[in-house]
């Protein structure tokens, strides 16, 4: 059979935090990066973002087999100024 298989709805769920998590500590250590003076550190640092970022692409992977997809509408405030 070629049926692609879904995810349940919790394990989507749970996916999603985790995606949120990994952008989050992707985040987090950029900004520390330049707040860092060893270089050491920072080297860590620079290698935990891109193995975050790899993580980050195959979690997507997996939440594409969702059973759905919710559209995400374009925010935009509205402006105080004119």
């Amino acid at each position: 059979m070629n049926e692609q298989q879904s995810l349940a709805a919790h394990e989507a769920m749970e996916l999603h935090e985790a995606i949120n998590f990994k952008t989050l500590c992707v985040a987090k250590s950029k900004l520390m990066q330049g707040l860092v003076f060893d270089q050491e550190l920072k080297a860590l640092m620079e290698k935990d973002v891109v193995q975050s970022i790899q993580a980050i692409t195959e979690l997507q992977a997996l939440y594409a087999k969702a059973p759905f997809q919710m559209p995400i509408r374009e925010y935009r405030p509205t402006p105080i100024l004119n």
